[in-house]
């Protein structure tokens, strides 16, 4: 006699608001299979009244939402929502979600930088909703869980920074490397670049093809400085990323000056105190490639001291869309509703 499944009850509410992206879709994969969270919605504007599953098929068999509007989402009654919106967007839909006491975690740019006017400098426009700067909290777990905790609003780190900032931060907070002269040279998939058509990302171009933009005026940059700034003194970096001709993931090498003396085992050392109970960050006895986090939210570090150079160089690798965006955001919500920080998250990287 077969007996019918009886799936345990949810114990959380959600939605995502632009849902047709690259970001998006991978929220919706991570969603539909997590244990205790419910999957109420998801928005698109492009592709309004369609079944989810027609504009992104590998969803098929997880959900059959219908994608809606985003100001029907406000009508929801959730207890969390996903924004996946362009920056400059995202500001009008965190403040209305905020309003119903629904907590956000903002997936775009809008809320990471603290001040307005960088904010203006960077991004080329006003900021919209200035008043939610302050309570806006940076979503990198492994140095800002605390306050994550208490979020109403978490402004989840872009994909460039967290690969980079994981990298740099137990040197900086040992205060162990010069912070005037590091160097990150940083490669991404084109998924990096969204799903809407550009010329730069376009096939015939990208394939076979390796290439450097933003050179010296990515919006990145001061993402990184601030995040890694300490007793109101902040480094400067020199980031400089790149087009790789693959799907997705991020590899970034980074180059520092050390303080004094070193020896070749102490920069080990370093790295493997800073993470030792961290589950998402793994230090690696070698350089790791990017198809070994492929699909996971871990983030792999190596780091090496070259006694001729007298530099510190760490290779750190991220899946772009998982530990840079999607599953980080998964993180952060798992901290807000007090669940186990890897609950939904277990799944084992993609490789080859």
């Amino acid at each position: 006699m077969a007996y019918p499944v009886v799936e345990r009850p949810k114990h959380f509410k959600t939605g995502i608001v632009g849902g047709a992206g690259y970001t998006g879709a991978e929220l919706v994969r991570l969603l539909s299979i997590h244990p205790e969270v419910s999957l109420e919605f998801v928005t698109s504007e492009q592709y309004r009244g369609q079944n989810l599953a027609d504009v992104h098929p590998h969803l098929s068999e997880l959900t059959s939402l219908e994608l809606i509007g985003a100001e029907q989402a406000l009508e929801k009654d959730v207890d969390c929502v996903f924004l996946a919106l362009p920056h400059g967007v995202s500001q009008k839909y965190a403040a209305a979600f905020l309003e119903k006491n629904i907590h956000v975690i903002d997936l775009s740019g809008d809320f990471r930088l603290r001040d307005g006017a960088t904010y203006q400098k960077w991004y080329g426009r006003e900021h919209g909703a200035a008043h939610l700067l302050d309570e806006a909290v940076y979503g990198l777990p492994e140095l800002y869980r605390n306050a994550v905790r208490h979020a109403r609003l978490v402004a989840n780190p872009g994909c460039y920074p967290t690969a980079s900032i994981l990298a740099l931060w137990p040197l900086i907070r040992e205060e162990l490397i010069e912070t005037h002269s590091i160097i990150i040279d940083a490669k991404s998939g084109v998924t990096g670049a969204g799903a809407t058509p550009r010329a730069h990302t376009h096939f015939p171009r990208v394939t076979g093809n390796f290439s450097a933009y933003g050179i010296a005026t990515h919006r990145h940059t001061p993402e990184i400085e601030q995040a890694l700034s300490q007793n109101d003194r902040q480094p400067v970096v020199q980031f400089t990323p790149h087009l790789l001709p693959v799907d997705r993931g991020i590899l970034a090498t980074i180059y520092a000056t050390p303080k004094g003396s070193w020896h070749p085992e102490l920069v080990n050392e370093v790295f493997a105190r800073a993470y030792f109970n961290e589950q998402f960050v793994r230090v690696m006895k070698q350089p790791p490639e990017m198809k070994q986090v492929r699909g996971s939210n871990y983030c792999d570090l190596h780091a090496r001291y070259d006694e001729r150079t007298g530099r510190i160089i760490i290779v750190s690798v991220i899946d772009n869309l998982v530990k840079g965006a999607a599953g980080q955001a998964i993180q952060n919500m798992n901290i807000l509703f007090r669940l186990k920080e890897n609950c939904g998250l277990r799944q084992l990287p993609v490789y080859p």
